[in-house]
């Protein structure tokens, strides 16, 4: 009886496991059809894109970056074809090793493979990262026969170039390779691919016109890797090229003015504010920084005393000194503080009461007894102390704010500053103290704190050439597709100074016209042979101050804390062209520095356009 029930327990218990075997048999069965109705029909799209990935791949295509041109049309910045060679992480078995063949075979340096090092973290494993640019055709040659490393390729690419080396190149600025910052900046889906973007100047101004638009092509490979097809899906859309209104004919004569000197010069259109010469020096080539500069050389320029990195043309700002004086005695004019019959007696120096320092003139016999026009022509220091005063700062900053002294210009360049107006409000803000009387004075002259970059100098002279037309600077003339469609920029209106009587503008006019030709103008020696008119301003402004006893001596003092020379101008006087502004760090006078330099760019653009001459006696 005992036998009969343990067959029975185990009849129960084999089919127990026979059901369970069957449950977990059909759980299985139906995990598995849930599966597989998941690779193929759910995610089939998905899964054979993978498969086709390892044969098919989509690329972007990188447009042709636009050139930059000056206004005649000559080549300021364009791109020659080479060579790049690149690699793909998840291609390579062992990367370190790679790197190291290809660095014994000569293709890349260790410096290369710092670079390479320090952006991997950037890119994905699946994507072609750049690891040396600008290959040589007997590298390319000797790579395509020896290579047989796997993830290691070269393609072709355009390179910038810029053909005029140093010249303009703050102006034009330089491209370079993207950081982590701008990939974010820009529109990832344009920019894939893109290893280069616009670092300064008018690359960096008009990066989104030179860039152009992306494309994409999908490229089939063999089981061995080797490219076997390519195919256009989306054809990439050239920038666009870049005409600018700077002559490089002028830009080169200004260069070679300025020579080894630090300095600016500014020439623009009085008509529509277009910049024809936009210069600073010292200078450096673009072309360094294309391909990633040498540390050595990187260093060589942050550390240069000189600052050849730094664009002084927007970013230099400096005491304008007696070039202000136009303007203050237009404001004195204007305001009716003084007029035309109104006279100062200088002996050389001014003295407030109850002040015991002495402000001095530069001429320190005096200049007797002058007029406003005799003041601006001779650069009368006490007649703009007497003025100043008279005016009080408030009014001072009011009326110089209409020239946007103290404000950006608006020119089309990053970077630009602004410079300082000063005023009760900026000192209380910036010092943490009162305005003082003796600052309304040196503020008369253009010293003390006001600053201005020689732009703003170009800008305000040209306003008072033309009567209170107050521009906005251009650099960009137009822009224009590989196809030839043409892009007009818009025109920018200009801005009126008020004008309570235009006498009085007439006035500062004949006062700048008497500086080149009065018999004590300081800036006398232009007008040898002159075929066009000329009115200016000279100008010396004092990098620190001297006591009111001590002469200047320019021998005794070290070369950095001299004066700097200025000098701005505008021609021909009846219908006035262009105005310039030039300043000369640490030169000393700006009648014999500067105003020299500016007679001969002058001529250099009238000889270019030339207008009927009107030669004064």
């Amino acid at each position: 009886m005992e036998k009969i029930g343990n067959i029975k327990r185990e009849k129960i218990v084999f089919k127990s496991r026979v059901i369970l075997s069957a449950v977990i048999m059909l759980s299985m069965t139906l995990i598995l059809i849930l599966r597989l109705f998941n690779l193929q029909v759910t995610k089939h799209d998905y899964y054979l894109e993978e498969a086709l990935g390892n044969q098919m791949q989509n690329l972007p295509i990188t447009p042709i970056r636009g050139d930059i041109l000056d206004r005649n049309g000559k080549i300021l910045a364009t791109n020659e074809f080479s060579y790049i060679l690149t690699i793909t992480p998840e291609k390579v078995t062992n990367l370190n090793e790679t790197l190291i063949e290809l660095e014994l075979s000569d293709l890349i340096s260790y410096e290369d493979i710092k670079k390479f090092n320090k952006k991997l973290s950037r890119f994905k494993k699946f994507q072609n990262i750049p690891l040396k640019f600008n290959l040589s055709e007997s590298s390319v040659a000797s790579f395509l026969i020896k290579n047989n490393l796997p993830g290691v390729e070269v393609e072709s690419y355009f390179h910038r170039v810029y053909p005029y080396g140093a010249s303009s190149a703050h102006l034009i600025g330089y491209v370079s390779s993207m950081n982590q910052k701008e990939k974010s900046n820009y529109d990832k889906k344009n920019y894939t691919g893109t290893n280069f973007v616009g670092k300064t100047g008018i690359e960096k101004q008009y990066e989104k016109l030179l860039h152009g638009e992306s494309g994409v092509k999908q490229i089939e490979r063999n089981v061995a890797g080797r490219i076997v097809d390519t195919r256009i899906i989306t054809p990439s859309i050239a920038g666009q090229d870049i005409y600018l209104n700077i002559d490089i004919d002028f830009q080169l004569k200004a260069e070679s003015l300025l020579g080894d000197s630090r300095g600016v010069i500014a020439l623009i259109n009085v008509k529509d504010g277009s910049i024809l010469s936009l210069v600073s020096t010292p200078s450096f080539d673009p072309n360094w920084f294309v391909n990633g500069i040498t540390v050595e050389r990187y260093n060589d320029l942050s550390s240069n005393e000189d600052l050849p990195l730094f664009d002084r043309s927007i970013k230099g700002l400096y005491p304008p000194g007696s070039t202000i004086k136009p303007m203050i005695a237009l404001a004195g004019l204007e305001l009716n503080n003084i007029t035309i019959k109104h006279s100062t007696f200088c002996p050389g120096y001014y003295k407030l009461n109850n002040y015991s320092r002495k402000f001095n003139d530069w001429k320190r016999s005096g200049h007797g007894k002058v007029n406003v026009i005799e003041a601006i022509a001779q650069s009368c220091d006490v007649f703009f102390y007497d003025l100043a005063f008279n005016m009080g700062i408030d009014q001072i900053h009011d009326s110089l704010s209409y020239f946007q002294f103290g404000k950006q210009t608006g020119i089309d360049l990053p970077g630009e500053l602004g410079g300082i107006l000063p005023s009760r409000e900026w000192k209380k803000i910036n010092k943490d103290e009162p305005w003082y009387r003796g600052e309304t004075l040196i503020t008369g002259i253009g010293q003390g704190f006001m600053t201005a970059s020689p732009l703003q100098l170009a800008l305000a002279t040209a306003a008072i050439a033309n009567k209170g037309q107050l521009l906005t600077p251009q650099v960009l003339m137009h822009s224009q597709s590989k196809n030839g469609d043409l892009f007009e920029e818009q025109n920018l209106k200009a801005k009126q100074i008020p004008i309570k009587d235009i006498s009085n503008w007439e006035l500062i006019i004949e006062a700048m016209k008497q500086t080149v030709y009065g018999k004590f103008g300081t800036a006398k020696r232009l007008n040898n042979k002159l075929q066009y008119s000329l009115a200016g301003k000279t100008g010396t402004a004092q990098v620190f101050g001297l006591d009111p006893e001590e002469e200047y001596i320019a021998e005794n003092i070290e070369e950095k804390l001299r004066d700097h020379a200025l000098f701005t101008g505008f021609a021909p006087i009846e219908d006035p062209q262009v105005a310039i502004a030039i300043i000369v760090e640490n030169a000393g006078s700006g009648s014999s520095k500067a105003a020299p330099l500016a007679r001969e760019l002058l001529d250099e653009y009238f000889i270019k356009n030339p207008v009927e001459a009107n030669i004064i006696d």
